[in-house]
C-alpha cells in the first residue's frame, strides 16, 4: 500500500485520468473530491462491500454450471 501526505487543496493523480483532491480536513474526517471518467464506479468500501453480500444473497442457490452456462462459460452438452 502506497501511503501519501496531502494537505488541503492538493491532489493525488491515478492513472493519468483519475484525480483525487483533498477539499478538508476536519477533526478525524477527510473530504475528498474524485474526479474520475464516468465509465469508471466509485463507491465507498462499505458500500461495495454491501453490494457484493446483496448480490451473493441474490444468487442464493444458483450452481456454478448454472451460472457459466448463463454467461456462455460451460460447454455445450
Amino acid at each position: 500500500m502506497l501511503v501519501l501526505a496531502r494537505k488541503v487543496g492538493q491532489s493525488i493523480v491515478i492513472s493519468d485520468n483519475i484525480e483525487l483532491l483533498v477539499i478538508e480536513v476536519r477533526g478525524d474526517q477527510v473530504r475528498l473530491g474524485i474526479d474520475a471518467p464516468k465509465s469508471i464506479p466509485v463507491h465507498r468500501k462499505e458500500l461495495l462491500d454491501r453490494i457484493r453480500a446483496e448480490n451473493v444473497k441474490a444468487a442464493g442457490d444458483v450452481g456454478i454450471d448454472a451460472v457459466s452456462k448463463a454467461i456462455g462459460d460451460a460447454p455445450a452438452a
